[in-house]
């Protein structure tokens, strides 16, 4: 970057000048900081959804799963790894009536969903 020469106006207010190329450098420079505070701003309100439990969104991993046709539940519980078995097991909840429910032939009360939730580690919003 070149020196900038400063020039004072009869009035008293002084005005810079720059070459072209330092004042567009300065110009991307503005630009990319406002983007990383927007960047940055929208980490931040994500972060705090997370950790106050109102983030409804599913992962991609899941959503894609879902979309090839698997159900809510049976989707998280294979993004989880884990067997209806285990999800039975730690939730509480019969497994044939956990089947039932990932198959969409029953729907689980709002206290089976959340022993499911609790089970497969995901927000209760995911699957309400």
């Amino acid at each position: 970057m070149t020196k900038p020469q400063t020039i004072t106006t009869p009035s008293g207010e002084e005005l810079v000048v720059l070459s072209r190329g330092d004042y567009d450098a300065l110009v991307r420079a503005a630009e990319e900081a406002r983007e990383d505070a927007a960047d940055a701003a929208v980490f931040d309100a994500r972060m705090a959804e997370l950790q106050a439990g109102r983030d409804a969104r599913l992962p991609a991993e899941v959503s894609a799963s879902m979309l090839r046709g698997l159900t809510l539940i049976k989707a998280l519980r294979k993004w989880r790894g884990l067997k209806q078995r285990e999800v039975a097991q730690r939730s509480g909840i019969a497994q044939g009536f956990l089947s039932d429910i990932e198959s969409g032939r029953r729907v689980g009360s709002r206290e089976t969903l959340e022993k499911i939730a609790q089970a497969l580690e995901a927000p209760l919003a995911w699957l309400s």
